[in-house]
C-alpha cells in the first residue's frame, strides 16, 4: 500500500470493514475487489480494482487479464439482469492512479449526461424517482455479481 494511492487507501480500508450490505465492498479476492461507487445519479456504477499498483492490463500475466476481464463480464451481466439499463459502458482510464481498474455502468436514456459520457456535458437533470428506483435494486444487483463470481 502506498499512502498517496487512493486506491491503496480505498482497499485498506475494506480489511478493517469487511464487505456487506452497508459496504461499497462487494466481493473480493487475493486479486481484485468489486467495489460498488457513490456517483449521484448513476446508482449502480461499479469497479473492479486490481490490488497491487500495476498501471496496464499488459503487465498482467494472461491469467490475470482473463481473471479481471471475467470479473468485468460478470458485473456487467448482473448490472443487465437486475438493473435492465439501456446500455452499459465498460472503460479503463487510470492516468491518476497506479491500479489496472475498470468502470463498469449502467446507463439509461434518461440518465443526465446520455448519450455522452457521465463526465461529460449534462444533458438534463436526472428524475429522481427514476434515480431511486434503480437505488432500490443495488441489494438485487450485490447478490447477482456474487453469484456470478462463485
Amino acid at each position: 500500500m502506498t499512502t498517496n494511492c487512493d486506491l491503496c487507501k480505498l482497499l485498506a480500508g475494506f480489511d478493517a470493514a469487511p464487505a456487506g450490505a452497508a459496504s461499497p465492498l462487494v466481493w473480493r479476492d487475493d486479486r481484485l475487489a468489486v467495489i460498488l461507487v457513490d456517483e449521484p445519479g448513476y446508482p449502480g456504477y461499479v469497479r473492479v480494482v486490481w490490488h497491487d499498483h500495476v498501471r496496464e492490463m499488459t503487465d498482467l500475466s494472461p491469467a490475470d487479464r482473463d481473471h479481471v476481464m471475467q470479473t468485468v463480464w460478470a458485473v456487467e451481466q448482473a448490472q443487465r439482469a437486475t438493473m435492465a439499463p439501456h446500455k452499459v459502458n465498460v472503460a479503463s482510464f487510470g492516468n491518476m492512479t497506479p491500479h489496472v481498474h475498470w468502470h463498469v455502468i449502467p446507463r439509461y436514456t434518461d440518465d443526465a449526461h446520455f448519450p455522452n459520457p457521465t463526465w461529460g456535458a449534462k444533458q438534463r437533470e436526472a428524475d429522481p424517482a427514476a434515480v431511486a428506483a434503480r437505488a432500490a435494486l443495488l441489494p438485487a444487483l450485490r447478490a447477482a455479481i456474487i453469484l456470478n463470481l462463485k
